[in-house]
């Protein structure tokens, strides 16, 4: 399989860097996965993630001068269930307008209570 921008491929890291770690592909190319294209979540410290010799799931993003980007960041999301929201129940407009009229009526009644408690004690 050749590398082509959206192809999903397993490689090894064999460099890590402050600013990505360097995946080798089949065939012997060299890929970069940048520090923001290595998990879901901030990475302050790649070595947190990645070792040396860690075989891993990339998605090609982009192939410019010869230089290919690669992400595991969209490699994994690819890996999940489509829609998981879907299985939440969402709130319609009624169950909205109900809680914020709830909401609201608790507000008043707590801003009316410290406006008597304040009427009483001057």
């Amino acid at each position: 399989m050749g590398v082509e921008v959206g192809s999903k491929l397993e490689g090894k890291v064999t460099g890590i860097t402050k600013f990505g770690a360097f995946v080798e592909l089949p065939g012997g190319e060299t890929g970069l996965v940048h520090i923001s294209e290595i998990a879901a979540t901030y990475v302050k410290d790649i070595h947190e993630h990645l070792k040396l010799g860690d075989k891993v799931t990339v998605i090609v993003l982009n192939i410019r001068d010869g230089k290919i980007g690669l992400s595991i960041k969209k490699a994994q999301e690819r890996e999940r269930p489509s829609r998981p929201h879907q299985r939440e129940r969402t709130e319609g407009f009624e169950e909205k307008l109900n809680r914020f009229i709830k909401e609201s009526e608790d507000r008043q009644t707590s801003l009316r209570k410290k406006r008597d408690k304040r009427g009483r004690s001057r």
